[in-house]
Parts: structure tokens; C-alpha cells; sequence
């Protein structure tokens, strides 16, 4: 059973550290003057105990101390009760009045000013206060039991956190006592409250510093809750990054901005609109878009002014113009038997001459290879004139104004 109230126990323990409020502050007293030019307590009686009887002035002087306490706010103040935020007693700092603004006088002594409360917990913006001026009598150390009161203040009010000090005097029946107090946060901590923690970092687990009211405020180039998020280059659509303006590309994406494709490897005539794919540009066909549907535009094999037609994956056919033979139109006919060169129903005949053969056309037809038409009258093509055949064809004769 032991071993399980450990567990509870630890569990328990975790829980208050994890809820407990992370808050850290200082209220400051600072003394600045005490005066008692007569010598007397707060009942009016010499500190020594000694009076001139003539006079009535007290003979000797006060041994001043001073106690301290701070606590919770109280609508009626209770001296007795509890100091619930702090409470200091100094040691003898002077006689009848003490000028406490020389601070390195004091050091000797131990007492350092302005005194400090120290709280851990989220500063409720009000407060009481009571300072207690008391005449030690026989020197003894900080306590209350060899002492007597010379003066005490007590104080409610409202206080918020600020570096200004607030000043203070009270004033009692032969004393004053002059004063400022104020509220501070610790370093990293900012708030009306204090509690707002809030430590500037650049390293992994953030990249921010810290505004007025503790508020988290990310460095250039970083965001999220934490600025643990690095702002990656502007426009990266298909990356990450671990520092600002990178932009690590994902597998399947390359570029700048990590915007262009991976084609599928091995793509050859092929594009991408999503990772390894192989997308066939305009004449090319296949897996990996390496076979030429369109092989005629691509390499263009047929010669000497042919005509080429795809007739399948890297295959054509070429039509030769007609003096001109060979699968891809590479030889010049030169002789009847290679060919009938001749159009139109022309005759092939064999003759010694730098072409080697001669075209016996048709009626109507003419040219080397009886490629052309012959245009005679009948063909009317005078507008407005009269036709006469020739040899070569056709004449008009035009009247006058036409040419």
C-alpha cells in the first residue's frame, strides 16, 4: 500500500506544479526620513526614561529600529493579525531622527534600502501596509519583545505595477516619517499582475521577444503560437522549410518555389502537371513518350520536294514527285526504264540527252513532263477580245481600252 500513496502522492505533487500560477514581483519600501526631534515614544514618554525637570526635555536619546509589515488587503486594519506578504525588523539605524537615503551607511549594519517583499503569486493590486518606528532598549536583536513603539503608520490602498515610486508621509503627534513604496516585476515577468511569463528565446522551441504586457512577439521570419514555425520562401507551394524564406522541395516537386514536377523517369517527349507522370507532347506516344507518331514533321525523310505520310509508330511512306523515285524520293529517274516520268497520259521514250528520256504528251497537256495544261481558244479564256490559236496555245487580241 505504500507504494501506492507514493504514486498518489507524486501525481498529486506534478499537479500543483503544473496548475500552480507562475507569476514574480517585488513591493519595495523605501525610507527616506524618520524625525523625533523630542526624544519620546508614541505615549509621549522619553525613550531614556530620563527628563530634565526643569525643562521637561528628555535627557538622552532613542535607539530607532523599524518593523515592517505587508499583508493582504484589509478594510479594517488589523496590526495583530498575520503579515501575509512579508515582514521585516531592521536593526538600530539611528537615534532620535535618522536620515535613511544614505544607503551605503547602512550596509555595515545589514539593513539595505529600499526593503523588498519578494511574492510568487499574481500581485492583487491593493494592499497594507504598517511601519512601526520602535526604541530598542537594551540593543537586543530584531525582535519586538526589548522594544517600544515610537510611531506606527498604517495604510490600505490600491497599488498597481509600475517602476514609478509613490511618495508617502505621516505624521503623528511629536514624529514623522517620510517615504515611497512601489510595485515592480521580475525580469520576464509583465502584467498588471505580474503573472504573465514571458521569456525572449531564438533557439529550436521559439523565435520571439517580448512586448509591454508580456505578450509573445515573433521574430521576422518565424510564426505560430510558440514562433516555433519558420515562414518559408513567399509562393513555396509544395515545400517546407526549417529556417525563413527556404523552401524544401517534397519528393516529386523541384524549383525555386518547389512548383515544377518530377516527370516520371525516363520520360523522354513527355511533360508533368503532378509528380511522375509522363504527359506525350503533340507526336510522341508511349510510356515514357519515346515513340514518334509523328515521324514526317520530326525528321522530315522524304527528299527532292516528296510528300511523306505517317502510317504508324516511326513509320511513312514517301509519294515522289514524278521524275523522281525511291523510298524516300532519292533518285532522279533518268531513263523509261527506271519509271514513267510522264503526267498525264504522257509517252516515255528513251533519248540520248541530259535527261535521258523524252514526254510525248497528250492533247492539251505540255511541259518537260506534260505537267501543264494547254490553254487553247476553246478553253475561251479572251474576256474581251477575240481568240487566235498558236502554236504555244492562244493569243487575244484585245480592242482598244483592254489590254
Amino acid at each position: 500500500m505504500n507504494w501506492i500513496k507514493l504514486i498518489s502522492a507524486t501525481i498529486l505533487t506534478l499537479f500543483v506544479i503544473v496548475n500552480e500560477v507562475h507569476s514574480s514581483g517585488l513591493f519595495e519600501l523605501r525610507l527616506r526620513y524618520f524625525n523625533n526631534d523630542y526624544g519620546r515614544d508614541s505615549e509621549g514618554n522619553c525613550c531614556s526614561g530620563i527628563s530634565d525637570p526643569q525643562t521637561g526635555k528628555c535627557i538622552g536619546t532613542c535607539k530607532t529600529r523599524f518593523r515592517v509589515c505587508l499583508k493582504h488587503y484589509q478594510a479594517k486594519i488589523d496590526t495583530t493579525s498575520q503579515c501575509t506578504f512579508g515582514d521585516v525588523v531592521t536593526p538600530v539605524l539611528g537615534e532620535n531622527s535618522v536620515n535613511l537615503t544614505n544607503t551605503q551607511k547602512f550596509k555595515s549594519k545589514g539593513f539595505t534600502n529600499p526593503i523588498q517583499f519578494a511574492f510568487n503569486f499574481a500581485w492583487p493590486g491593493t494592499f497594507t501596509l504598517i511601519v512601526e518606528a520602535l526604541h530598542d532598549t537594551n540593543n537586543s536583536a530584531n525582535t519586538r519583545s526589548s522594544s517600544i513603539l515610537i510611531q506606527r503608520l498604517s495604510l490600505q490602498q490600491v497599488l498597481e505595477v509600475s517602476p514609478e515610486w509613490k511618495t508617502n508621509k505621516s505624521e503623528a503627534q511629536y514624529t514623522w516619517l517620510e517615504y515611497d513604496f512601489r510595485v515592480t516585476c521580475d525580469a520576464h515577468y509583465y502584467g498588471a499582475g505580474c503573472a504573465n511569463l514571458c521569456r525572449p528565446r531564438d533557439d529550436p522551441f521559439g523565435h520571439y521577444t517580448c512586448s509591454e504586457s508580456g505578450e509573445i512577439i515573433c521574430l521576422t521570419g518565424w510564426q505560430g503560437d510558440y514562433c516555433d514555425k519558420a515562414e518559408c520562401t513567399k509562393g513555396c507551394e509544395h515545400g517546407h522549410c526549417d529556417k525563413p524564406n527556404q523552401c524544401i522541395c517534397q519528393t516529386g516537386w523541384k524549383g525555386p518555389l518547389c512548383n515544377e514536377c518530377e516527370p516520371y523517369p525516363g520520360c523522354v517527349h513527355g511533360t508533368c502537371n503532378k509528380p511522375w507522370k509522363c504527359i506525350c507532347k503533340e507526336g510522341w506516344g508511349g510510356l515514357l513518350c519515346n515513340q514518334d507518331l509523328n515521324y514526317c514533321t520530326n525528321h522530315r525523310p522524304c527528299q527532292n520536294g516528296g510528300t511523306c505520310f505517317n502510317t504508324g509508330t516511326d513509320l511513312y511512306t514517301c509519294k515522289c514527285p514524278p521524275n523522281f523515285t525511291g523510298t524516300e524520293c532519292q533518285n532522279e529517274i533518268t531513263s523509261c526504264k527506271e519509271g514513267n516520268p510522264c503526267q498525264n497520259g504522257g509517252a516515255c521514250h528513251d533519248e540520248a540527252s541530259n535527261r535521258g528520256y523524252k514526254c510525248e504528251c497528250l492533247k492539251d497537256w505540255g511541259g518537260p513532263l506534260c505537267e501543264e495544261k494547254v490553254i487553247t481558244c476553246l478553253d475561251k479564256p479572251c474576256r474581251h477580245g477575240s481568240c487566235r490559236n498558236t502554236t504555244k496555245g492562244f493569243q487575244c487580241d484585245c480592242p482598244s481600252g483592254y489590254s
